[in-house]
């Protein structure tokens, strides 16, 4: 799996936008972003006029950084989402939205969809019964994803939903606290998916 060798604060300086990629540190005033609310670099405070392209490959970096897959992986969404029925864009979203390390980050087990992948690689997540160890993972509806019953694992989770009790739970999922556990109710609609960002121009981006 790829992973950032840099600053992922400097992505949301980038993008102009805070991508909330660490987490609660990112409200707090150790966000980097808030400190510099400009691109880094030498020529960082110059203002950049961008091109047609250049605001299209700014929308899909963002995606790429917010929900933290590769070009590769990027381009596969796409290419499924334009298949299928429906708003390509939406589709593309949705797809995003249902991987199994988001999952876990809007269900509050993890304080970042980075340390949610983590999670997941370690083994920590079981759905329907069954461990699966792919953040990739496409969860359905009527899916259960349950936590390892082992101490070490459920006081992971718990700690972390302590931590993420003003975070509210799209619609489309469930959460039992009691149980530790969240199932999925239905798709995502484009409403549920709050993030900053205009699909369409990603869709234009690659249909170039």
């Amino acid at each position: 799996m790829a992973k950032a060798r840099e600053s992922v604060c400097r992505y949301c300086r980038r993008e102009g936008t805070k991508l909330f990629l660490k987490g609660r540190r990112c409200l707090t005033d150790k966000c980097a972003f808030d400190k510099r609310p400009y691109p880094p670099g030498q020529h960082g405070k110059t203002r950049i006029r961008h091109s047609d392209y250049g605001i299209r490959l700014r929308e899909k970096q963002k995606v790429k950084r917010i929900y933290g897959v590769t070009e590769r992986q990027m381009k596969k969404y796409y290419k499924e989402a334009s298949r299928r029925k429906g708003v390509t864009g939406e589709t593309m979203l949705q797809l995003l939205e249902r991987r199994l390390d988001n999952v876990i980050f809007r269900l509050n087990f993890a304080l970042s969809r980075a340390q949610a992948r983590q999670i997941v690689d370690h083994g920590h997540i079981y759905v329907n019964g069954r461990r699966v160890n792919i953040p990739s993972y496409l969860v359905r509806p009527g899916d259960r994803i349950t936590i390892k019953d082992r101490d070490a694992s459920r006081n992971l989770i718990k700690e972390n939903l302590e931590l993420c009790e003003d975070r509210p739970i799209p619609g489309w999922l469930e959460l039992n606290k009691e149980k530790l556990e969240g199932i999925v109710i239905s798709l995502p609609t484009r409403e549920d998916i709050v993030i900053p960002v205009q699909e369409q121009l990603i869709v234009e981006f690659y249909s170039r």
